[in-house]
């Protein structure tokens, strides 16, 4: 399959077509999916600080969280290869590549 789109006929546009369909199904069934994790997870709770509490509703602490944990591990993953480049040598590459 080239980046070049190849002609299609009439014939083919009538035709039925699966792979379309699972795809649409697929991200149907994943919007339905984070619908319904948002409305299982919007109840108010109480978040503790050392010095004050905050009421916050589910759902964003668990965003929260995801998004800190991932720009922990980009920060931590820069950390690493800034570290290697100090050094003198670069990480070892997974045998095979």
């Amino acid at each position: 399959m080239g980046l070049i789109p190849r002609r299609v006929d009439r014939e083919e546009l009538k035709e039925f077509q699966p792979r379309l369909w699972l795809i649409l199904i697929g991200l149907l069934l994943v919007f339905a999916y984070v619908i319904a994790f948002v409305l299982e997870n919007r109840k108010h709770v109480s978040l503790h600080f050392v010095l004050f509490t905050a009421g916050v509703s589910l759902i964003w602490l668990i965003l929260l969280s995801v998004a800190i944990g991932f720009l922990g591990g980009l920060l931590l993953s820069q950390l690493a290869r800034r570290r290697s480049r100090r050094s003198g040598r670069l990480p070892e590459e997974p045998p095979g590549q």
